[in-house]
């Protein structure tokens, strides 16, 4: 695979994680085929902010982002409350919050922090009897998921404009911020609809790394980062070619102290894949790119 990397997308709001795939994958075509893409963690349509699309080989590595927290930004009007959890659901019902203050929505907020229970919404793209739940939403059946484990870590206030509430956090894979307003409303007693939803960071990586649409498709080729890029918050291991040779081969190598955990094995500077490295500083092949291995096997 000649592409292969990773493009930080500002996603647009309107647009569908799905679309986004598409449309970054369709810039970066070869003749008429665009490459293998995914992204690393579904944003709503209503949401815009941090979606990486990885492409070509770089796919194989979405779980780590996948899999890494997420930071937000969120506003919550506490005034209504809708069946989709934002503001393009139905109004089911409404919350007078001239009572509300300032102190009691982030002495709520506190509350909510640490590993805890979280349902799904009912409008979401959890499985369910063999469908995706928004599908039996909309079809008037009933939902009820179970919950799952999610942590929060931070859940901060940042603006209070009756009815209006805007917050941010950093939460697990798999939360919900619908499903947080949902229940910091309902621990305050009153409603908990997002109005606008922003994603600033997947796995640390910052804000400003993230580029609009109009500019990546202006420029695809400036904004199509290499593997290497993606993988640079892991510690590394760097090998030579003969012990690469030998995990990419599927052998562990022993010897190796250093920290405990996930890195990322180069040669030289050239990323050849994941490997985990245990307590006894043996290391564990866990992923070997097909161009590394081939590179280094000559095949």
């Amino acid at each position: 695979m000649s592409v292969s990397g990773v493009v930080f997308l500002d996603k647009p709001e309107g647009w569908t994680s799905r679309r986004a795939v598409d449309e970054v994958a369709a810039l970066y075509a070869e003749g008429s085929k665009p490459p293998k893409a995914g992204h690393t963690g579904t944003l709503d349509p209503l949401a815009t902010g941090m979606l990486p699309i990885l492409l070509g080989e770089a796919t194989r590595l979405a779980s780590l982002g996948a899999e890494a927290d997420k930071r937000y930004r969120f506003s919550v009007d506490f005034s209504i409350a809708t069946d989709t959890l934002d503001r393009e659901g139905k109004v089911l019902a409404r919350h007078e919050v001239a009572g509300l203050s300032q102190e009691a929505i982030a002495a709520a907020a506190q509350a909510m922090l640490g590993e805890q229970e979280q349902v799904p919404p009912a409008f979401s793209a959890v499985r369910m009897q063999g469908k995706r739940a928004y599908e039996l939403a909309r079809a008037g059946k009933p939902v009820r998921l179970r919950p799952r484990r999610v942590v929060i870590h931070e859940l901060v206030l940042r603006a209070w404009h009756p009815p209006v509430a805007e917050l941010e956090c950093l939460c697990s894979k798999g939360t919900f911020v619908r499903a947080i307003a949902r229940d910091l409303g309902a621990k305050l007693g009153v409603g908990g609809t997002i109005t606008a939803l922003r994603r600033l960071s997947t796995g640390g990586w910052p804000e400003t790394i993230m580029r609009p649409w109009e500019e990546i498709r202006a420029h695809p080729a400036r904004h199509l980062l290499p593997v290497e890029v993606w993988v640079s918050p892991l510690p590394r291991i760097v090998l030579g070619e003969d012990a690469a040779r030998r995990l990419v081969l599927g052998q562990r190598l022993a010897g190796l102290p250093g920290e405990a955990g996930l890195h990322a094995v180069f040669v030289r500077e050239r990323f050849v894949g994941l490997a985990q490295r245990d307590a006894r500083g043996v290391v564990h092949p866990r992923l070997v790119l097909a161009s590394a291995r081939a590179a280094l096997l000559g095949a």
